[in-house]
């Protein structure tokens, strides 16, 4: 076989293996499993944990120092940073307190996650699309813990990130990071929504967005998006409104 009909091929295998690897980290690190200042596993170790080569380890590896989850101190090994990189862009979630806030980087979701989920439906893989799934069947799950559905919510949407093909959204979405989703900010403003009829409503709109993916239809995946995080953007306005009126 000609190698040059080989090597883009395992090139972009190593780029889709390094993209869930990234993703699968940073669901770790987002979700304080692997807590600030812990020491990542060996190379060694995460190749035979992941079943991936060292080439997609160190591909993955940088990934998550560019996006300023992980440090690598020479001589010691890989570390969940202690604080943000100032270099790059992040949104502080210390720094998301009033309303106005909220609302705010809702807006920016809006604007990035609906063009992402359109470019998810042209350029998405099965195996992308199965990863949506199992993220919806956790979320789903009554079983699961608070802290599990928030992470399964987070993966989901960085999924679809990730199906587009195009880093910087991924980019984007590691750097927001889980702690901003409007399901954590609900859990702040000790309001109580995880009533039946919220719930439902939540997986209706996510079976919506997977749905128009699975299709191809990326003007109803864009719609789908939209009206979610505009649902989203309301529940959380209503939500602050509630606990200002308790306090």
């Amino acid at each position: 076989m000609d190698k040059h009909n080989v090597q883009p091929s395992v090139r972009r295998r190593h780029r889709s293996l390094a993209e869930e690897l990234v993703t699968e980290l940073s669901r770790r690190i987002c979700s304080s499993e692997l807590a600030r200042g812990t020491k990542l596993p060996t190379e060694s170790q995460v190749m035979e944990e992941h079943g991936v080569s060292r080439t997609v380890v160190r591909e993955a590896m940088s990934r998550l120092q560019a996006a300023g989850l992980v440090e690598t101190r020479h001589g010691i090994g890989t570390f969940v940073r202690d604080i943000p990189s100032p270099s790059g862009f992040r949104i502080d979630p210390a720094s998301i307190v009033t309303l106005q806030d909220v609302l705010a980087v809702l807006e920016l979701r809006i604007s990035l996650e609906v063009e992402a989920a359109g470019l998810a439906c042209v350029r998405r893989t099965d195996q992308q699309l199965q990863l949506m799934r199992d993220s919806l069947d956790a979320l789903n799950s009554r079983a699961v813990s608070v802290d599990y559905a928030v992470s399964a919510d987070f993966q989901f949407h960085q999924q679809i990130a990730l199906a587009t093909g195009n880093r910087y959204f991924t980019d984007i979405m590691l750097h927001l990071g889980v702690s901003i989703l409007p399901r954590t900010r609900l859990h702040s403003t000790r309001v109580k929504d995880n009533s039946e009829p919220y719930l439902e409503r939540l997986s209706r709109e996510h079976e919506d967005i997977y749905r128009a993916i699975v299709r191809r239809d990326a003007d109803a995946a864009r719609a789908a998006m939209r009206l979610h995080l505009s649902n989203s953007r309301e529940r959380m306005r209503r939500a602050y409104e509630a606990a200002a009126v308790e306090a």
